[in-house]
Order: structure tokens, then sequence, then C-alpha cells
């Protein structure tokens, strides 16, 4: 009896896609890749035990497209009136080569504020501090250079915050990233745009993605108040020669945020001399020398260096001269 020759039938085209579907992460198989696969059977042919092939199936692996964006700031960036940097990361999470279209969206619901977005810039240097001059600024469409299958590029989104926000003001800008090779519900094909001629098939993302970075505004003033207090040789309030007069300046920081090299000085007056050893700090005496302390004295005047000060909080600066 003659028998049949074994057949493998061929894989059709929808599994190719099935195949592609289930590795939606950028470890999976790389697209373009062919996946061959031969079958056979042995069977009793009469005149000893026969092995025969069977026709080899090939199925290339679409690209998948898929991409993940993330805010990568610590927090809300604070900022004042002027310029501000939101940093985010674009990763490709399909398993071929893809470039994005990235589109800022200053216009979030809730916003106290709406920035106005300057540029998008690539980390060209790849130090993850928005460099001017260094760093690419993205043209119209701000599309990026191809990725590989799970390379991330870090991106900066360039704003300007309005002079008239407040102190306290929030303000979120949504940052959009879209595969060029196109977009839409997972599943849909198209047909010969993926590697070696493979088909581009859409993931779970849609291949599209989306973060938001946040702004706060931080208006940070500081406020000087300065009195005075006069102790007469006889025990009275009498500014007369002989006198000591007793200044205080009160440095208050409102708002939020910080301040930073806040530095307070103020001249000894006309007519007066500068009462050696009596510049304080906060109730602690200072030395009138540029030592290791914060303060000088002379008899010019004195200087305090408060440094870097935080909203919310004060110093109070006292020193005697007497009037001449």
């Amino acid at each position: 009896m003659t028998k049949a020759p074994f057949r493998l039938a061929a894989v059709p085209l929808a599994l190719a896609a099935a195949f592609a579907a289930t590795s939606a992460h950028a470890d999976g198989v790389g697209a373009g890749t062919l996946i061959e696969n031969t079958a056979s059977a042995t069977y009793d042919g009469g005149a000893g035990a026969v092995t025969i092939p069977s026709n080899t199936v090939t199925v290339k692996v679409d690209e998948l497209l898929d991409v993940a964006v993330t805010s990568v700031d610590a927090g809300p960036v604070s900022t004042g009136p002027g310029s501000a940097v939101l940093t985010f990361e674009v990763t490709n999470t399909g398993n071929g080569p893809e470039a994005y279209t990235l589109t800022a969206n200053p216009a979030v619901a809730g916003n106290d504020f709406d920035a106005t977005i300057d540029g998008i810039a690539v980390d060209t240097n790849e130090n993850g501090v928005y460099d001017p001059g260094v760093d690419e600024i993205l043209t119209g469409p701000e599309t990026t250079d191809p990725l590989d299958a799970d390379e991330s590029l870090t991106v900066f989104v360039l704003v300007a915050v309005p002079g008239s926000v407040s102190d306290g003001y929030a303000s979120d800008v949504d940052l959009l990233a879209e595969a060029v090779t196109g977009t839409g519900a997972a599943g849909t094909v198209f047909a010969g745009q993926g590697v070696n001629g493979s088909d581009a098939i859409v993931g779970a993302t849609g291949a599209d993605a989306n973060a938001v970075g946040s702004l706060t505004v931080g208006i940070t003033d500081v406020d000087l108040t300065k009195s005075a207090s006069v102790v007469d040789p006889f025990g009275g309030t009498g500014a007369v020669p002989g006198a000591t007069i007793t200044y205080t300046i009160l440095a208050e920081v409102t708002g939020s945020g910080s301040i930073s090299d806040l530095v307070v000085t103020d001249a000894a007056p006309a007519d007066t001399s500068y009462v050696a050893g009596s510049l304080t700090l906060d109730g602690a005496t200072l030395t009138d020398a540029a030592d290791g302390d914060s303060g000088t004295a002379s008899a010019s005047g004195i200087s305090v260096d408060l440094g870097d000060v935080s909203a919310g909080t004060s110093h109070s600066i006292t020193f005697d001269v007497t009037i001449d």
C-alpha cells in the first residue's frame, strides 16, 4: 500500500500577528526576525524505516508599536515668573526601531495658570540636565530620532511662566509621544511598514502615551523692619551725647521656597560710633572680625551673611552705637 506523503499546512498570516501580539515588551523577539520550522514524520516503508520532512514554514515577526512616557522630576518643579524646565523620559517598549512625535500641552484642566511652551529639547549629552546651547531643540513637528527597542530618551519641555502668577499657583504640562509609523486601537495593522517589510501592529498602548509634569509657583520676598531704642547716661531715654542707640533689624522671608545669599548690611549713622562687640544674630553674639561666624562690624557699619533662607522664617540682628 502506498502511503501519502506527510504535509504541514501553511501557517495563516493571522497567526503571525498573534505571535507578535504576545510580545508586548521590548525584550521580546525583534521585529523582522524569521521564525522557521519544519516538521517530520517516520513510517515503515516495507524495506525499513523512512523519514520524510514537511515543507518549511517561515513566519516573519511583525513590528509591535508601543511606547511609554514618564515624568522624571522628583516632584513639582518650583518656579517663579520666567523660564522653567520639565524633564521626561520616552521609552520604546515595542520590538523594533521607532521614532516618536512629541506634543506638549500646557492647557490641562485644573491648572491655576497655563504656561507657554518655548520648545522641546533632547538630552544630547545625556547628563539629565538641560544645557542651553548644547542640548538639541527639536523643530516642528518635534520628532525624535528612531529609538531601538527598549531604548529610552530624556527630553526637556521648556516653558515660560507668566508674570501674573501668584505664590502657590500650580500648573501641569502634558507630554504626548506618538509612534511616527502610526497609532490607533490595539491590533491596528500598518501593512508592510515594519522592519524588513514586516507589518507594523499597534500594541496595547495604542502606540502613544503621555505623562504630566508639574509646576508650582514659589514667590519669595524679604521684608526688612528696622527699629531703635535709646538709653541715655542718666538711665532715661533721651537722645543726648553719650547715649546708646540699639538698632534692631528684623529680616522676614515670606512666600514659599527659599532665597539664596541673603546679606543684611547697615552703615553706622553720622555722628555716632559703633560699640565694639555689640553685634548679635538671633540673640547670639557675633565677633566683629571676618572669621568663622556670619557677621563683621567696624566703625563704618555692620554686615551679616544669612546665606540660604527658607520662606516662613525670620532673623533678628542687633548692634549698638553711641551718640558722639
